[in-house]
């Protein structure tokens, strides 16, 4: 039987071509309709066929349309198909990208769009200069038995930027009293809390702790949604008024008592942990909303050294498609969450729309505060990663894909699934050490989390 004619490539937007994927104009379809209460997918998959013959017919199979030639066809599909509401709801998600496309155009570079762009190309350049900037280059390094030079290599170089991180704070001293270590979920920030706390020793400076985790209300607290989950990521969750209070105090000289929270009863229990500064002593905070205003509004500006961490990753691959940021943090939280938390995988993909949600309204937006950023991406990190959780991707494609409650974690999924699935996984971590920040994830560190 002579094999069905299919459109092969596309041209992006920016030039580039890639192969052809019916399965993201179904989602694109799938997803309009969602957004008007409908929740069929095997229709969706159904109309993306007909948009493929519809192109085909229009530009042959041999043909390379554009994304924009692709939607004009998606819209007068779904408008011959008699689904007028749907084209309308695609019609207008197409406007609202276009607009914000064309305004970020507009903008000039100087304009600070929260994005580190020097710290971007330092990281880039570094890459490069290993070899490592690719999934192919990766995969090289491990065929030729290098990847424990690039394990050594990746965590020397995070190591010098906590040592700069730990200067920086040094030269501020005596008008310092509270380091911050702020970022993401999942972007090292614990680790790098630790290292530095041991920068800052050798220096001769006392360091109290701040485990801003135990000022989580009772869980019961907590908003649920319709799937029955709860919201850890807002800082909303966070007893923001008595974090204040506490560090007035501390300043003071005053003797405090913290709460403890259990995460595994979701409750937490008052006046615990005595806790006292003296005038030597600095407060050290890590917070995944470190920089957001209100969680240490008491305090004056000069007094806080805020270190910024994220994963600033610039791997690509063979298409030129970078690993985003928030995937490689992902990756990272499922693994620790199952082995920490208990968590199966898949429920961590399911809960991550709650943590960019709030990255995006309550951390993103306060980068340009920070004095100091960190990059924690660890491009060998990826094929450990890969090793653990990509069993488990096909599961979750499976599970989400028709769900219409669940399309973000399945767009995820997706995305994640085709970036490692032609990288080479590793499995074998002997030639990680014990200190480095990738074992806060993987387990078998020498720090006590």
């Amino acid at each position: 039987m002579a094999r069905a004619a299919s459109i092969r490539q596309i041209v992006k937007r920016d030039g580039q071509v890639v192969p052809y994927d019916r399965e993201r104009i179904a989602t694109a379809i799938f997803q309009a309709a969602v957004s008007l209460g409908g929740s069929d997918r095997p229709l969706a998959e159904r109309l993306a066929a007909d948009v493929e013959q519809a192109l085909i017919a229009t530009y042959s199979a041999e043909a390379s349309p554009s994304v924009e030639e692709i939607q004009d066809v998606v819209e007068s599909v779904l408008i011959q198909r008699g689904h007028v509401r749907t084209a309308r709801a695609y019609i207008i998600y197409r406007h609202e990208r276009a607009r914000a496309r064309a305004t970020r155009a507009q903008q000039p570079v100087e304009i600070c769009d929260n994005i580190p762009y020097k710290k971007i190309y330092e990281v880039l350049r570094w890459n490069m200069a290993h070899g490592c900037e690719t999934v192919a280059g990766l995969n090289g390094l491990i065929a030729a038995g290098r990847f424990p030079q690039l394990v050594a290599d990746g965590n020397g170089r995070y190591d010098d930027e906590i040592a700069a991180g730990a200067a920086l704070i040094l030269q501020r001293i005596p008008a310092v009293r509270v380091v911050i270590i702020a970022g993401p979920s999942s972007s090292g920030k614990t680790t790098t809390t630790i290292k530095l706390s041991d920068h800052l020793k050798k220096a001769g400076l006392e360091l109290v702790t701040l485990t801003v985790d135990h000022y989580f209300f009772d869980l019961a607290r907590h908003p649920r949604d319709e799937f029955g989950d709860y919201d850890y990521e807002t800082p909303q969750a966070l007893d923001l008024p008595l974090i204040n209070d506490h560090l007035v105090r501390l300043l003071a000289g005053e003797t405090i008592r913290t709460p403890h929270y259990d995460f595994k009863t979701g409750r937490r229990t008052l006046d615990v942990h005595e806790l006292r500064l003296a005038p030597h002593q600095l407060i050290l905070i890590d917070s995944l909303h470190g920089l957001y205003a209100g969680m240490t509004q008491s305090i004056p500006a000069a007094s806080k050294f805020r270190l910024y961490i994220e994963t600033l990753g610039q791997v690509r691959d063979e298409a030129g498609n970078f690993m985003r940021w928030a995937d490689n943090r992902l990756l990272r939280r499922m693994v620790r969450d199952a082995w920490h938390r208990n968590l199966q995988p898949l429920a961590t993909l399911a809960h991550w729309h709650y943590v960019r949600r709030s990255e995006l309204r309550h951390i993103i937006p306060f980068i340009g505060s920070a004095d100091y950023v960190v990059n924690s991406a660890l491009p060998y990190e990826l094929p450990l990663l890969k090793a653990r959780l990509f069993p488990f991707l096909p599961a979750g494609l499976e599970q989400f894909r028709a769900d219409a409650q669940r399309q973000d974690a399945f767009i995820r999924a997706q995305r994640v699934a085709e970036f490692l699935e032609p990288l080479t996984a590793v499995a074998d971590d002997a030639c990680v050490p014990r200190d480095a920040l990738i074992r806060e994830f993987i387990g078998g560190s020498a720090y006590t989390y």
